[in-house]
């Protein structure tokens, strides 16, 4: 196979003989984020005429992130992750006794944990695997009042059918909400599926942590409130009657109640502009010919994914489960690849920075690490 990087590899801060495949986990840093840091220094030293500027960006960002999500720029407001993004939207509801809220047994923390932790009174949460829409069916009924999910998951690199969840919800009347944070950046996406949306910016849209995407379905959520507000999520800035609730921001902007994080709205525009150049169907497509290529691979050496071989199914991941996953990320490493470890799992991750060449000495360097392991494991079972 055959096949250079579409980005390029040159624009990023990629250490020296590394084949970088960790996209899921983090990606390297674009050097045109350099120039960001510059202009919010200036930007923030400029006073009035400074902070003007600093507008401008984030109004660039959302209308970035909109084209990302498929809807239109109101629709779109920013929080620092998509936890805080998620705790508001549970936060915002009249639960009642007896409520429940359906997720897969293996869904990421930001997504789940807020609704666990939702005490005043308690939900329930009942689990079913999000790529069995059948199973999702036969859990909600008529007290489910959320169907939670992550659009790929981040253990497996599954991807969800999120058309037939919508259809799930609405039979039951229940909202859909979606952390995207793992197609954000590679895939395209229509938001609109969902009730409510967010994604993380650190991995495939090439920002950085602090700045959150959130989308606000306003067709169907027309009336939503968060629960709670601050001074750059209310209507108005004259001098307030605090003797009368204050009107919200009319628009997905009420997300971010206080001042936006400015230096990474600043990088993220500017990876979303990098995005945009190169086209996010040609990017799918490039990414899933590795994965493709490497699930192949693997399927030759006889070392099982847990990732679905069909690329309608799955992500920009390939996912390989194994007890001494820690130790074959480490002898990666030691191999100059960068892949990622945890919760029992070697998880290597593709961009548009990556190329055949990098996707072949990721999977050699898997395969060895995956056989010396199995060899060690044997011989102390023997002993």
């Amino acid at each position: 196979m055959t096949l250079a990087p579409l980005f390029d590899p040159a624009d990023f801060r990629i250490p020296p003989g590394i084949a970088h495949v960790c996209a899921a986990g983090e990606t390297p840093f674009l050097r045109r984020h350099d120039a960001a840091f510059s202009a919010y220094a200036d930007d923030k030293s400029a006073g009035s005429p400074g902070r003007t500027r600093q507008e401008a960006r984030l109004a660039a960002a959302r209308a970035g992130a909109a084209r990302l999500f498929g809807v239109e720029a109101g629709d779109i407001g920013f929080v620092s992750s998509v936890a805080e993004g998620v705790s508001m939207v549970v936060e915002s509801l009249d639960w009642r006794p007896g409520d429940n809220v359906v997720v897969d047994p293996d869904e990421y923390p930001s997504v789940v944990a807020p609704i666990t932790l939702q005490s005043r009174p308690e939900v329930t949460l009942r689990f079913a695997r999000m790529a069995e829409p059948a199973a999702v069916a036969a859990a909600v009924d008529e007290r489910t009042r959320m169907i939670a999910v992550s659009a790929v998951s981040f253990l497996t690199a599954a991807r969800h059918d999120l058309t037939a969840l919508r259809a799930t919800a609405d039979r039951a009347g229940a909202l859909l909400v979606v952390d995207f944070t793992q197609a954000a950046g590679w895939m395209p996406i229509r938001a609109d599926v969902a009730d409510f949306a967010f994604s993380s910016c650190y991995k495939w849209v090439l920002g950085c942590t602090g700045v959150a995407i959130g989308y606000w379905n306003r067709e169907r959520q027309a009336g939503w409130a968060p629960s709670t507000a601050g001074w750059h999520s209310i209507a108005s800035m004259a001098r307030p009657d605090w003797s009368q609730r204050p009107a919200l921001l009319p628009d997905a902007a009420r997300f971010t109640r206080g001042n936006p994080a400015h230096l990474g709205l600043y990088i993220l525009d500017g990876a979303l502009d990098y995005l945009a150049g190169h086209g996010i169907e040609a990017i799918q497509r490039h990414v899933q010919t590795l994965t493709v290529a490497m699930l192949e691979r693997l399927r030759e050496a006889d070392i099982p994914s847990t990732t679905p071989p069909d690329p309608r199914h799955h992500g920009a991941s390939v996912c390989v489960q194994s007890p001494h996953a820690s130790a074959i990320v480490a002898g990666m490493e030691r191999r100059g690849v960068f892949a990622w470890n945890g919760r029992g799992r070697v998880r290597v991750s593709f961009h548009g920075y990556n190329g055949a060449e990098d996707m072949n000495r990721a999977t050699d360097a898997l395969i060895a690490e995956w056989r010396a392991a199995s060899t060690q494991e044997e011989t102390t079972t023997c002993a």
